[in-house]
């Protein structure tokens, strides 16, 4: 089954993705110099369901830089402790308490890496456990959206009808 047959089952109203209409838009809201430095997709309910996630800021800053270097959905990122540390502006051991907090979660899966001759090098971090808990908890968030938007639209119909029997 294909996206566009889920989205007409499911009644959803998706719009498809256009890379150049988002990319001029994103240009004209941000900046092409700014854009052409690259750019993340995060889902908003990521940002929206952070409290009852259970994620304070600077985890939530970690995920947002750790999905930074998410490119592929079957690679997954890798980078360096040091790197994460510099962006955040933590030492290294704060980082890897924030990793190890968030594994704790559910949220991360630490994958050693080594090289041959190397030993070991920066570790992979499988993020799958942060997509089943969003999946969990998009049913209930969609729930509340559509009937908000109902509600919306039920006032809407009222304004219209009350103005129309005052008249």
């Amino acid at each position: 089954m294909n996206d566009d047959d889920m989205n007409s089952q499911s009644g959803a109203k998706v719009i498809p993705l256009q890379p150049l209409k988002a990319k001029k838009a994103s240009e004209r809201k941000w900046g092409k110099a700014v854009m052409d430095l690259g750019f993340c997709i995060i889902p908003s309910l990521l940002l929206r369901a952070q409290a009852r996630l259970g994620l304070n800021p600077t985890q939530l800053a970690v995920l947002m830089h750790l999905a930074d270097y998410w490119w592929e959905a079957e690679r997954k990122p890798y980078p360096k402790m040091e790197t994460l540390g510099n962006r955040l502006k933590l030492g290294p051991r704060q980082v890897r308490r924030y990793i190890a907090e968030l594994e704790d979660a559910g949220f991360v899966t630490r994958i050693e890496r080594r090289a041959p001759h190397r030993g070991k090098i920066s570790n992979e971090y499988d993020l799958s456990g942060l997509v089943s808990q969003l999946r969990a908890l998009e049913p209930e968030f969609r729930e509340v959206e559509e009937k908000v938007k109902a509600q919306r639209s039920a006032v809407a119909r009222l304004g219209i009808r009350s103005r129309r029997g005052n008249t």
